[in-house]
């Protein structure tokens, strides 16, 4: 949603949302019946919750949002709030609950959308800062692409036979140089002015760095494998001391889903066994893995703070962008998002997203692990919950940025932060260096 939605009409607005909402549930109705009902109940690996888990969710936030808080209707099925509560009970705990059966959970997801959408065609978007610029839809349709990215995570852990699958993505191309220099100096982080935005974007707010360098690309397979083949994962000094003894205690020794059958590196993606792709960026690596690579390649990890850096700083304007390529929303030729291929294209495959500064790929393909902790900006107001983000601030969880080729463009934004343990790989995290000038 650009902020140009600010200035839409209220029918204006309504249809961009519908079309929104329709759009998430295409994606999110095409992983729940890619499988059938043994699949769907069936939990692929603890760290992941049974895929009619994550449907019946999607559908019980719709129904606490948008027709209960925002409608003012009745609740539909007060029964199953706490099932669906994600607080309430561990991934690894959920297949005990008494879950909605798949057809139940699609009757019910499909009535709650029913209900949201006549709630949408009668709330004046003014009045309430939950419904200003369509917020609390806003946040629905995010949270339900983020739940369509959390259910691919799903896809590629199940054993068995191949259920998706999709066309190759565009050629990349080599860069014309490994490394960007970015300028020392302030710029904006944060926004104000994104109407769907959420609490731990917020506000925007001056910040300083130092000048330093950064990869034009993402970390390919070809140079991870580099760092394997030197014996990465064998050597101490590239490691902390909580990655070396996680890298003993989960016996890490390539990153998830490949494995070597001669001289060559093969990888698993989606059921599909196929040879790792030299020129794609790496990914289902974990933080301590990016950290070692970048010790080892004698740089570091990029801050938060210098990753948005050389996403938005325009040195011409001297003003920060929404996006790298500028203010328009993503475009297809912008950026690998939405599942299109199930896959990181080649890097370089995406000229058109490239950053004023010369970045290639910063949106899309892979989340990038950052050196930085998860932390409020400045200023941080709590909205409209305190479990979207402000339970978990702290050391405990890693910033990555960007946005993966799971990632849909109303869940992406220069400014948007996701964060995790720094020991999950499941989901579709790579990373790129910098270093020092």
């Amino acid at each position: 949603m650009t902020i140009d939605a600010l200035r839409h009409s209220p029918e204006q607005l309504r249809t961009r949302i519908a079309d929104e909402l329709r759009r998430a549930r295409d994606r999110s109705t095409v992983l729940t019946d890619a499988v059938d009902q043994d699949d769907l109940v069936r939990q692929h690996s603890p760290l992941m919750s049974p895929l009619v888990w994550d449907y019946a969710h999607i559908g019980s936030q719709e129904e606490l949002w948008l027709v209960r808080d925002v409608g003012g209707r009745d609740p539909l099925r007060p029964d199953i709030d706490r099932i669906y509560d994600a607080f309430q009970t561990k991934r690894a705990d959920r297949p005990s609950l008494p879950m909605l059966s798949p057809d139940e959970a699609r009757a019910y997801v499909a009535e709650v959308r029913n209900k949201a959408l006549d709630v949408l065609e009668h709330t004046p978007f003014d009045g309430r800062r939950l419904v200003e610029a369509g917020f609390a839809f806003g946040m629905i349709v995010q949270h339900e692409q983020q739940h369509i990215e959390t259910m691919l995570a799903t896809h590629q852990l199940r054993e068995g036979a191949p259920v998706l699958d999709a066309p190759a993505p565009p050629a990349g191309c080599a860069p014309a140089r490994d490394e960007i220099y970015v300028p020392g100096g302030m710029f904006l982080m944060g926004t104000d002015l994104e109407p769907w935005a959420l609490d731990n974007e917020r506000p925007a707010h001056a910040v300083g760095v130092e000048p330093f360098w950064i990869d034009t690309d993402p970390v390919t397979n070809a140079r991870y494998t580099a760092f394997i083949d030197a014996g990465g994962y064998e050597d101490e000094r590239w490691w902390t001391p909580e990655g070396w003894a996680h890298r003993h205690a989960a016996g890490l020794r390539a990153p998830q889903f490949w494995h070597r059958n001669g001289d060559t590196w093969w990888r698993t993606r989606f059921g599909h066994v196929e040879p790792v792709p030299a020129d794609e960026p790496v990914q289902h690596v974990c933080w301590y893995e990016a950290d070692a690579y970048a010790r080892w390649a004698g740089k570091r990890l990029p801050t938060e703070a210098e990753w948005e850096k050389a996403a938005r700083y325009d040195p011409e304007s001297g003003r920060s962008l929404r996006y790298p390529w500028g203010d328009e929303d993503p475009a297809p030729e912008n950026a690998n998002l939405g599942g299109t291929y199930l896959r990181p294209a080649p890097v370089g495959a995406y000229p058109a997203g490239t950053s004023p500064l010369g970045v290639r790929g910063l949106v899309g393909d892979v989340w990038e692990w950052t050196s930085s902790d998860f932390r409020p900006y400045p200023g941080f107001a709590m909205f409209p919950y305190p479990e979207y983000s402000e339970v978990f601030f702290g050391p405990e969880y890693k910033i990555l940025r960007g946005g993966s080729w799971a990632a849909d463009q109303s869940a992406v934004r220069a400014t948007f932060r996701n964060w995790d343990y720094p020991i999950r790989r499941q989901i579709f995290s790579g990373f790129r260096c910098a270093r020092d000038v």
